[in-house]
């Protein structure tokens, strides 16, 4: 099992690392359907696997390329922290099934824009 989920991890960090993503859209469903990980443990097992990489040697790749805005990034990563506090809090209180739709709708409506909309 440790094999699989590192395996999940490369996929996430590939992914990452090429579009930004990785989280999310790889990992969370990888846990919820492969692994039988309710989607409260999926989003929390992703959550703290992605404190020590949260994406270090990708973005430096992308710094050396001249493609960060440092002060930007500054500013995200602060309201990041605090703003995943939040809705952790809020994300405790909904009942797993209703938390696994609202993720499906959200991953829909981004993918829907991101077809057909320029």
């Amino acid at each position: 099992m440790p094999i699989a989920f590192l395996f999940i991890g490369l996929v996430a960090g590939v992914f990452g690392g090429f579009f930004g993503i990785g989280g999310a859209t790889v990992i969370v469903p990888l846990l919820v359907f492969g692994f039988g990980f309710s989607q409260h443990q999926a989003q929390g097992t992703t959550l703290a696997a992605m404190i020590p990489p949260i994406g270090l040697l990708a973005a430096w790749r992308y710094y050396s390329q001249g493609q960060v805005n440092v002060p930007t990034a500054v500013f995200i990563a602060v309201g990041f922290f605090f703003g995943g506090y939040l809705g952790a809090h809020f994300a405790g209180k909904v009942p797993d099934e209703l938390l696994k739709k609202l993720f499906g709708v959200f991953l829909l409506a981004v993918s829907l824009r991101l077809i057909f909309i320029k």
